[in-house]
Protein backbone atom coordinates (compact mmCIF):
# COMPACT_ATOMS: atom_id res chain seq x y z
CA UNK A 1 0.00 0.00 0.00
CA UNK A 2 1.18 3.52 -0.82
CA UNK A 3 3.20 5.22 1.93
CA UNK A 4 1.34 8.50 2.36
CA UNK A 5 4.04 9.95 4.59
CA UNK A 6 6.58 9.63 1.79
CA UNK A 7 4.55 11.87 -0.53
CA UNK A 8 5.01 15.59 -1.05
CA UNK A 9 2.12 17.78 0.11
CA UNK A 10 0.82 18.19 -3.43
CA UNK A 11 1.01 14.44 -4.04
CA UNK A 12 -0.66 13.75 -0.71
CA UNK A 13 -3.52 16.14 -1.48
CA UNK A 14 -4.17 14.37 -4.77
CA UNK A 15 -4.01 10.95 -3.12
CA UNK A 16 -6.43 11.93 -0.33
CA UNK A 17 -8.97 13.47 -2.71
CA UNK A 18 -8.81 10.95 -5.56
CA UNK A 19 -11.96 9.16 -4.35
CA UNK A 20 -14.20 12.21 -4.82
CA UNK A 21 -14.34 13.03 -1.11
CA UNK A 22 -13.44 16.67 -1.71
CA UNK A 23 -16.26 17.22 -4.19
CA UNK A 24 -18.74 15.57 -1.83
CA UNK A 25 -17.65 17.79 1.05
CA UNK A 26 -17.69 21.00 -0.97
CA UNK A 27 -21.04 20.20 -2.57
CA UNK A 28 -22.52 19.66 0.89
CA UNK A 29 -21.01 22.95 2.05
CA UNK A 30 -22.52 24.77 -0.95
CA UNK A 31 -25.96 23.28 -0.32
CA UNK A 32 -25.71 24.15 3.36
CA UNK A 33 -25.05 27.84 2.70
CA UNK A 34 -26.81 28.60 -0.59
CA UNK A 35 -29.57 25.97 -0.81
CA UNK A 36 -31.89 26.75 -3.75
CA UNK A 37 -32.03 30.52 -3.34
CA UNK A 38 -28.35 31.45 -3.33
CA UNK A 39 -26.92 34.46 -1.50
CA UNK A 40 -30.14 36.41 -1.00
CA UNK A 41 -28.39 39.30 0.77
CA UNK A 42 -25.97 40.02 -2.06
CA UNK A 43 -28.60 39.43 -4.73
CA UNK A 44 -30.83 42.01 -3.03
CA UNK A 45 -28.30 44.83 -2.94
CA UNK A 46 -25.69 44.27 -5.71
CA UNK A 47 -27.37 43.92 -9.09
CA UNK A 48 -24.50 44.40 -11.53
CA UNK A 49 -21.03 42.98 -12.00
CA UNK A 50 -18.52 44.67 -9.76
CA UNK A 51 -14.91 43.64 -10.26
CA UNK A 52 -12.80 43.70 -7.09
CA UNK A 53 -9.55 42.45 -5.65
CA UNK A 54 -9.97 40.46 -2.45
CA UNK A 55 -7.16 39.19 -0.24
CA UNK A 56 -7.15 36.33 2.25
CA UNK A 57 -5.22 37.77 5.19
CA UNK A 58 -3.91 36.03 8.30
CA UNK A 59 -4.96 37.93 11.42
CA UNK A 60 -2.49 35.95 13.52
CA UNK A 61 0.74 34.04 13.02
CA UNK A 62 0.57 30.34 12.27
CA UNK A 63 1.08 27.63 9.66
CA UNK A 64 -0.90 27.69 6.43
CA UNK A 65 -3.01 24.72 5.30
CA UNK A 66 -5.86 24.28 2.86
CA UNK A 67 -4.96 26.60 0.00
CA UNK A 68 -4.98 23.52 -2.25
CA UNK A 69 -8.74 23.33 -1.71
CA UNK A 70 -9.53 26.77 -3.11
CA UNK A 71 -9.45 26.06 -6.88
CA UNK A 72 -11.96 23.23 -6.57
CA UNK A 73 -14.04 25.20 -4.06
CA UNK A 74 -14.42 28.02 -6.58
CA UNK A 75 -15.52 25.54 -9.25
CA UNK A 76 -18.12 23.87 -7.03
CA UNK A 77 -19.53 27.26 -6.00
CA UNK A 78 -19.52 28.31 -9.69
CA UNK A 79 -17.37 31.27 -8.72
CA UNK A 80 -15.78 32.48 -11.95
CA UNK A 81 -12.94 34.53 -10.46
CA UNK A 82 -9.17 34.28 -10.62
CA UNK A 83 -7.33 32.70 -7.71
CA UNK A 84 -3.77 33.78 -7.03
CA UNK A 85 -1.97 31.95 -4.21
CA UNK A 86 0.56 34.11 -2.41
CA UNK A 87 1.60 31.63 0.29
CA UNK A 88 1.85 27.83 0.14
CA UNK A 89 0.47 25.07 2.32
CA UNK A 90 2.94 24.17 5.05
CA UNK A 91 4.52 27.64 5.20
CA UNK A 92 4.67 29.79 8.31
CA UNK A 93 2.68 33.02 8.11
CA UNK A 94 2.80 36.25 10.09
CA UNK A 95 -0.10 38.33 11.33
CA UNK A 96 -1.19 40.63 8.53
CA UNK A 97 0.30 38.49 5.77
CA UNK A 98 -1.65 38.02 2.53
CA UNK A 99 -2.11 34.31 1.80
CA UNK A 100 -4.11 34.46 -1.43
CA UNK A 101 -5.98 36.85 -3.71
CA UNK A 102 -9.23 36.62 -5.65
CA UNK A 103 -9.88 38.84 -8.65
CA UNK A 104 -13.30 39.16 -10.24
CA UNK A 105 -16.96 39.84 -9.61
CA UNK A 106 -17.77 40.63 -5.98
CA UNK A 107 -21.07 38.71 -5.98
CA UNK A 108 -19.70 35.16 -6.28
CA UNK A 109 -16.80 36.08 -3.99
CA UNK A 110 -19.28 37.00 -1.25
CA UNK A 111 -21.16 33.75 -1.84
CA UNK A 112 -18.07 31.60 -1.30
CA UNK A 113 -16.33 33.77 1.31
CA UNK A 114 -17.50 32.15 4.55
CA UNK A 115 -17.04 28.56 3.40
CA UNK A 116 -13.55 29.43 2.17
CA UNK A 117 -12.54 31.10 5.43
CA UNK A 118 -14.07 28.32 7.53
CA UNK A 119 -12.06 25.67 5.70
CA UNK A 120 -8.74 27.52 5.55
CA UNK A 121 -9.07 28.70 9.15
CA UNK A 122 -9.87 25.22 10.44
CA UNK A 123 -7.09 23.50 8.51
CA UNK A 124 -4.52 26.18 9.29
CA UNK A 125 -5.42 25.90 12.96
CA UNK A 126 -4.67 22.18 12.88
CA UNK A 127 -1.40 22.77 11.03
CA UNK A 128 -0.42 25.49 13.51
CA UNK A 129 -1.03 23.31 16.56
CA UNK A 130 0.74 20.37 14.92
CA UNK A 131 3.76 22.56 14.22
CA UNK A 132 3.93 23.50 17.90
CA UNK A 133 4.05 19.83 18.91
CA UNK A 134 6.63 19.04 16.24
CA UNK A 135 8.84 21.91 17.38
CA UNK A 136 8.45 20.85 21.01
CA UNK A 137 10.20 17.52 20.31
CA UNK A 138 12.81 18.82 17.86
CA UNK A 139 16.12 17.02 18.21
CA UNK A 140 14.59 13.75 19.41
CA UNK A 141 13.99 10.71 17.22
CA UNK A 142 10.21 10.71 17.76
CA UNK A 143 7.53 11.94 15.37
CA UNK A 144 4.09 13.42 16.09
CA UNK A 145 1.14 11.43 14.72
CA UNK A 146 -2.55 12.18 14.30
CA UNK A 147 -5.49 9.96 15.32
CA UNK A 148 -9.02 9.16 14.15
CA UNK A 149 -10.41 11.87 16.45
CA UNK A 150 -11.44 13.98 13.48
CA UNK A 151 -14.53 15.78 12.17
CA UNK A 152 -16.75 13.29 10.30
CA UNK A 153 -16.50 13.96 6.58
CA UNK A 154 -13.39 16.11 6.96
CA UNK A 155 -10.82 13.55 8.07
CA UNK A 156 -8.94 13.55 4.77
CA UNK A 157 -8.46 17.33 4.92
CA UNK A 158 -7.63 17.38 8.62
CA UNK A 159 -4.98 14.74 8.10
CA UNK A 160 -3.61 16.76 5.20
CA UNK A 161 -3.41 19.72 7.59
CA UNK A 162 -1.45 17.61 10.08
CA UNK A 163 1.10 16.91 7.36
CA UNK A 164 1.21 20.63 6.52
CA UNK A 165 2.23 21.18 10.14
CA UNK A 166 5.02 18.61 9.95
CA UNK A 167 3.14 15.73 11.55
CA UNK A 168 3.03 12.08 10.50
CA UNK A 169 -0.15 10.34 9.34
CA UNK A 170 -1.46 7.35 11.24
CA UNK A 171 -4.08 5.12 9.59
CA UNK A 172 -6.74 6.85 7.52
CA UNK A 173 -9.54 4.78 9.01
CA UNK A 174 -10.57 1.34 10.14
CA UNK A 175 -10.13 0.06 6.58
CA UNK A 176 -6.39 0.46 5.92
CA UNK A 177 -4.54 -0.71 9.04
CA UNK A 178 -5.03 -3.02 12.01
CA UNK A 179 -4.94 -1.68 15.55
CA UNK A 180 -5.90 -4.21 18.19
CA UNK A 181 -7.11 -2.07 21.11
CA UNK A 182 -8.17 -2.80 24.66
CA UNK A 183 -11.78 -3.45 23.69
CA UNK A 184 -10.61 -6.12 21.25
CA UNK A 185 -8.33 -7.75 23.81
CA UNK A 186 -9.92 -7.41 27.24
CA UNK A 187 -11.58 -10.81 27.07
CA UNK A 188 -8.22 -12.57 26.68
CA UNK A 189 -6.44 -14.18 29.59
CA UNK A 190 -2.64 -13.96 29.97
CA UNK A 191 -2.18 -17.44 28.58
CA UNK A 192 -4.01 -16.74 25.32
CA UNK A 193 -3.06 -13.10 24.71
CA UNK A 194 0.01 -13.60 22.51
CA UNK A 195 -1.35 -16.59 20.61
CA UNK A 196 -4.63 -14.85 19.78
CA UNK A 197 -2.94 -11.59 18.72
CA UNK A 198 -0.46 -13.46 16.53
CA UNK A 199 -3.20 -15.49 14.84
CA UNK A 200 -5.33 -12.38 14.24
CA UNK A 201 -2.36 -10.44 12.85
CA UNK A 202 -1.51 -13.26 10.44
CA UNK A 203 -5.15 -13.57 9.32
CA UNK A 204 -5.37 -9.82 8.68
CA UNK A 205 -2.13 -9.76 6.68
CA UNK A 206 -3.26 -12.71 4.59
CA UNK A 207 -6.61 -11.09 3.77
CA UNK A 208 -5.97 -7.33 3.49
CA UNK A 209 -3.49 -4.86 2.01
CA UNK A 210 -2.48 -3.05 5.20
CA UNK A 211 -0.39 -0.02 6.13
CA UNK A 212 0.59 -1.71 9.39
CA UNK A 213 -0.49 -3.98 12.23
CA UNK A 214 -0.38 -2.47 15.71
CA UNK A 215 -1.28 -3.70 19.19
CA UNK A 216 -2.28 -1.54 22.14
CA UNK A 217 -0.93 -2.62 25.53
CA UNK A 218 -1.13 -1.11 29.00
CA UNK A 219 1.31 -3.27 30.96
CA UNK A 220 4.94 -4.18 30.47
CA UNK A 221 4.04 -7.86 30.71
CA UNK A 222 1.71 -7.49 27.72
CA UNK A 223 4.53 -5.74 25.88
CA UNK A 224 6.90 -8.64 26.54
CA UNK A 225 4.33 -11.09 25.16
CA UNK A 226 3.89 -9.01 21.98
CA UNK A 227 7.64 -8.61 21.48
CA UNK A 228 8.04 -12.39 21.56
CA UNK A 229 5.50 -12.92 18.75
CA UNK A 230 6.90 -14.27 15.47
CA UNK A 231 8.83 -11.50 13.69
CA UNK A 232 7.04 -9.76 10.83
CA UNK A 233 3.52 -10.01 12.23
CA UNK A 234 3.48 -6.87 14.42
CA UNK A 235 4.80 -3.51 13.18
CA UNK A 236 4.02 -1.29 16.16
CA UNK A 237 3.00 -1.36 19.79
CA UNK A 238 0.85 1.38 21.28
CA UNK A 239 1.82 2.24 24.86
CA UNK A 240 -1.45 3.40 26.37
CA UNK A 241 -1.27 5.96 29.21
CA UNK A 242 2.06 4.70 30.51
CA UNK A 243 4.28 6.65 32.88
CA UNK A 244 7.62 7.98 31.69
CA UNK A 245 9.43 5.25 33.64
CA UNK A 246 7.26 2.58 32.04
CA UNK A 247 7.96 4.02 28.59
CA UNK A 248 11.70 3.97 29.23
CA UNK A 249 11.46 0.34 30.38
CA UNK A 250 9.39 -0.45 27.30
CA UNK A 251 12.09 0.98 25.03
CA UNK A 252 14.76 -1.11 26.77
CA UNK A 253 12.68 -4.29 26.34
CA UNK A 254 11.92 -3.49 22.71
CA UNK A 255 15.59 -2.84 21.91
CA UNK A 256 16.53 -6.16 23.46
CA UNK A 257 13.77 -8.43 22.14
CA UNK A 258 12.45 -6.92 18.88
CA UNK A 259 14.26 -3.76 17.74
CA UNK A 260 12.35 -3.70 14.45
CA UNK A 261 9.06 -2.94 16.22
CA UNK A 262 8.10 0.73 16.65
CA UNK A 263 6.76 2.02 19.94
CA UNK A 264 4.00 4.62 19.96
CA UNK A 265 3.07 6.61 23.07
CA UNK A 266 -0.53 7.72 23.49
CA UNK A 267 -2.88 9.09 26.09
CA UNK A 268 -3.44 12.63 27.41
CA UNK A 269 -0.20 13.99 25.95
CA UNK A 270 0.02 17.79 25.99
CA UNK A 271 2.48 20.44 24.84
CA UNK A 272 3.77 20.55 28.40
CA UNK A 273 4.50 16.81 28.54
CA UNK A 274 5.33 15.84 24.96
CA UNK A 275 9.05 16.62 25.19
CA UNK A 276 9.55 14.31 28.15
CA UNK A 277 7.63 11.57 26.35
CA UNK A 278 9.83 11.91 23.26
CA UNK A 279 12.97 11.72 25.39
CA UNK A 280 12.01 8.26 26.67
CA UNK A 281 13.05 6.89 23.27
CA UNK A 282 9.62 6.06 21.82
CA UNK A 283 9.37 6.33 18.04
CA UNK A 284 5.92 7.85 17.64
CA UNK A 285 3.63 10.02 19.75
CA UNK A 286 -0.05 10.13 18.80
CA UNK A 287 -1.94 13.25 19.85
CA UNK A 288 -5.70 13.43 19.43
CA UNK A 289 -5.67 17.13 20.31
CA UNK A 290 -4.14 17.96 16.93
CA UNK A 291 -7.56 17.56 15.35
CA UNK A 292 -10.12 17.50 18.17
CA UNK A 293 -8.87 20.57 20.04
CA UNK A 294 -7.19 22.85 17.51
CA UNK A 295 -8.50 26.41 17.41
CA UNK A 296 -9.14 27.94 13.99
CA UNK A 297 -6.47 30.30 12.76
CA UNK A 298 -8.05 33.74 12.40
CA UNK A 299 -8.12 34.59 8.69
CA UNK A 300 -10.18 37.26 6.98
CA UNK A 301 -11.03 38.30 3.43
CA UNK A 302 -10.32 41.97 2.76
CA UNK A 303 -11.43 43.93 -0.30
CA UNK A 304 -8.79 46.14 -1.89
Amino acid sequence: MQDLNALSLSELFLALTADGSLDRLLSAARAEDLADSGDVTTQSIIHDEWDVRAAGVARQAGTVAGLAVIPRLLEVFECDVRFEPVASDGEACAAGQVLWRLLGDLRPILAVERTMLNLIGRLSGIATLTRRYVEAIAGTTAVICDTRKTTPGMRFLEKYAVRCGGGTLHRLGLHDAVLFKDNHLQHLGPGEFAQTVAAAAKAARDRYDLRFVEVEIDTLEQLRLVLEIEPGLIDMVLLDNMSLDQMRDAVISRDKLAPEILLEASGSITLDTVRAVAETGVDRISVGALTHSAACLDIGLDLA
